[in-house]
């Protein structure tokens, strides 16, 4: 990196952004910046620095034996457009697979079993009725529990709700319980107790104060456009479009690549300039510049010192507070006061004749209420072609934080033993890999988005300072895309 002398701006250098995070939000964000900056012919110098050992985050892909293992997302959403217009602006259009529509069905545990999960159910509320009363997941009070959600008065009071509440109200604890509650487990990692209903599915709020009723408005909605049930607040399209499709997170609406989610960072990476990345440089302090002038801000890293007239902070909460604890206090607590939960993954291999169960579909989710260490688990060779070689099977199991510190090898057996409890599986596995994510998933808690808003109303008062990331508005790899690709957009026009 140099010496400080080395790496301060002089008034006549290029204009520097520098990027702290080396996940998909910082790459993004890098990446943005280099390709806004060739469009526009402007003279700018862009740096990404990490204190890991590789770029990617928790965006992580390992081939062995001819399986592709995702260590971490497997894929993205497609009904958020940022991570495919992404994909097709680095020419890896030719590159992106679909779920294969004969395993789009997903499970849900109860007792030993596995249980279809309601056709059209979407995560929170059932898109039809036949389906849930045709479903042995519920009793009969609870389908008619479920049904009366018509009867139902909408909330008028305003403020935050938490999920679980929503669910509650509007259609009763089963819902909650047997279905709800274990796919808000799968997705977010947070009891729906604690999760934020504006922050995470705000169409549905939208939904009960047009219609009332969650059920009038879905049914409403197979007659006309529908409405996209978003699992992160809805955003425009390209053309400052909102989307309106009906469904909701669903595997149908899911992609990845052909060689896994790994492609995306590499080609990512492949696009910055000669040493613009750089791995193992920590940034231990963040300093403001000089007022009015260059540069506005100066980076103490475990290499020396950086000197940059706008930095992306595309880092956990946690860590982009821990940086400006000295530039300002109040906006540094804020930022340590969003939670982040830890997690593990569990990826096994099997020969597909030792799986009993069928797996007719791309995975299943386990209630809280089963008592089980493992939240969900993902057919890997069902829900994406190329996972597995022929007459292999791979399965991802997925162990909340207080699971995840236990050895690499309890968690592989206590995997193992639990699906080879549920899907009739014989012998041992052919490989198990273990990956774990200590503090990588942000807890949209209630209240959530005013403790947002607070912190973004803080962060603009630093002028050159720019926060992106999972923790804000948004947790999946099309949020990160847009977070980083909307602070770099920013940093340039600060420019």
């Amino acid at each position: 990196m140099g010496t400080p002398s080395e790496t301060v701006n002089e008034p006549s250098s290029p204009l520097h952004i520098a990027v702290v995070g080396g996940g998909i939000t910082g790459l993004t964000a890098a990446y943005r910046s280099v390709e806004r900056a060739q469009e526009s012919g402007r003279a700018v110098r862009v740096s990404l620095l990490e204190a890991g050992p590789r770029l990617g985050g928790v965006v992580s892909t390992r081939s062995r034996d001819g399986f592709v293992v995702d260590d971490g997302p497997d894929s993205f959403l497609t009904d958020k457009p940022w991570a495919r217009f992404l994909a097709e602006r680095l020419g890896l259009g030719p590159r992106l697979i679909a779920t294969d529509p004969a395993y789009r069905a997903s499970f849900v545990v109860r007792g030993r079993r596995l249980w279809a999960a309601p056709e059209g159910f979407q995560v929170l509320a059932p898109g039809r009725l036949r389906p849930v009363w045709r479903s042995p997941l519920f009793s009969p009070l609870g389908k008619l529990r479920i049904t009366l959600e018509a009867c139902i008065p909408p909330r008028h009071a305003s403020g935050d709700e938490s999920v679980a509440s929503f669910v509650r109200r509007r259609f009763g604890r089963e819902a909650l319980e047997r279905i709800a509650q274990p796919m808000v487990a799968g997705i977010y990692g947070l009891d729906p107790e604690d999760l934020s209903l504006e922050t995470t599915f705000p169409r549905f709020l939208l939904l009960e104060k047009e219609h009332g009723s969650i059920l009038r408005a879905l049914r409403s909605a197979r007659g006309s456009r529908g409405y996209a049930i978003e699992s992160s607040p809805a955003e425009p399209d390209r053309e400052g479009r909102f989307a309106h499709k009906s469904g909701g997170p669903r595997l149908g609406l899911f992609e990845s690549f052909d060689g896994g989610m790994q492609v995306l960072v590499d080609a990512l990476a492949a696009r910055l300039p000669a040493g613009a990345a750089r791995t193992h440089l920590r940034v231990e302090e963040l300093r403001a510049g000089p007022g009015g002038g260059r540069p506005r801000w100066r980076l103490l890293t475990s290499a020396g010192e950086q000197a940059a007239d706008a930095v992306v902070l595309a880092l956990p909460a946690y860590e982009a507070g821990r940086l400006l604890a000295a530039v300002d206090a109040t906006l540094a607590a804020d930022l340590s006061a969003i939670a982040y939960g830890s997690s593990a993954v569990v990826s096994l291999a099997y020969p597909e004749g030792a799986i009993a169960h069928p797996l007719g579909g791309a995975g299943l989710v386990i209630p809280a209420r089963e008592a089980r260490r493992v939240l969900a688990c993902i057919f890997s060779h069902r829900k994406f072609a190329g996972r597995a070689p022929g007459g292999q099977g791979l399965l991802r199991a997925f162990l909340p934080g207080e699971a995840a510190e236990s050895p690499d090898a309890e968690l592989a057996a206590g995997a193992h033993a639990e699906l080879r409890d549920l899907l009739g599986i014989s012998g041992e596995p052919l490989f198990s890999r273990v990956a774990r994510y200590p503090r990588a998933t942000p807890h949209y808690r209630v209240g959530h988005r005013d403790l947002v808003g607070r912190i973004e109303t803080r962060a603009a008062a630093l002028p050159g300072l720019f926060l992106a990331g999972n923790g804000y508005r948004g947790a999946g790899i099309p949020d990160c895309v847009r977070s980083g690709e909307a602070a770099a957009e920013a940093a340039l026009a600060s420019l």
